[in-house]
């Protein structure tokens, strides 16, 4: 099964982070992001861009409005994710708990739905395994 791992901060949280020289921190998520891929674990992530860069696209208009930039509080924003792959809910929040974040940061875990989730004989449920079958073949 696939787990999300959303990171999340508070501006206090980012404000200290950027009181660690970069290299240090690229060096602490390095490590934690090898020990995921020795593990098999890693199935994907990445770190975002500063929200301002985002845009938010509101469906409550018609048609829909593009709002850019940051919005909400930062604590509702996420700067990066892991995708994970393994065998149970407790093993993901194992790697949650090792993730080297600080005081003012967390993460939220969201299993990601996979195709048995849904009815089987459903026709887009029978397309999407045919996609995912094409997109592994590649």
């Amino acid at each position: 099964m696939k787990y999300m791992l959303i990171m999340r901060a508070t501006d206090e949280a980012i404000a200290a982070s950027r009181e660690i020289p970069f290299e240090e921190m690229i060096a602490t998520m390095g490590r934690y992001n090898e020990e995921m891929v020795n593990a098999g674990v890693m199935a994907g992530g990445d770190g975002l861009t500063e929200p301002e860069e985002g845009f938010v696209v509101d469906f409550a208009a018609d048609p829909p409005a593009i709002v850019e930039g940051a919005y909400g509080p930062t604590e509702s924003l996420f700067n990066g994710f892991w995708i994970l792959e393994v065998t149970s809910r407790e093993e993901a929040m194992e790697w949650a708990r090792k993730c080297p974040l600080g005081p003012g940061s967390k993460l939220e875990v969201r299993r990601i739905h996979g195709v048995e989730d849904f009815p089987q004989d459903n026709e887009w449920v029978q397309k999407e395994k045919e996609w995912i079958a094409a997109a592994e073949e590649k």
